[in-house]
């Protein structure tokens, strides 16, 4: 399955399972360390882990979950080439990872 591919799938199972402001990049050929990464903003610190137990349900056995770092604002799954980050709406704001993330699309694309 392609990066594209799998990049839908996972935000299929984090839209049918209400996170919101979903945003995914595709980072093939880039300098960053894996190929995808999905950034995801859940409802509230339950949620987070909800979220994470969804993706590990619905994925399998397509996806191997390699780690999960979990804390009580942002959790990140380790897919090997992907990564998950799934945030609560505070951490999202504080962190923008989307800002560090773009600049590695821009570089692939220039």
């Amino acid at each position: 399955m392609q990066i594209e591919e799998r990049l839908e799938k996972i935000v299929q199972v984090l839209d049918a399972n209400k996170a919101e402001e979903i945003e995914t990049f595709n980072l093939e050929g880039s300098d960053y360390m894996v190929e995808g990464v999905v950034v995801a903003t859940a409802l509230a610190a339950r949620h987070l882990a909800a979220l994470i137990d969804y993706l590990k349900t619905d994925l399998k056995p397509a996806e191997e979950f390699l780690h999960v770092d979990v804390s009580d604002e942002w959790i990140v799954a380790d897919l090997g080439d992907m990564l998950i980050h799934v945030m609560t709406k505070d951490a999202r704001a504080k962190y923008h990872l989307e800002s560090f993330l773009q600049e590695f699309e821009l570089k692939k694309s220039s």
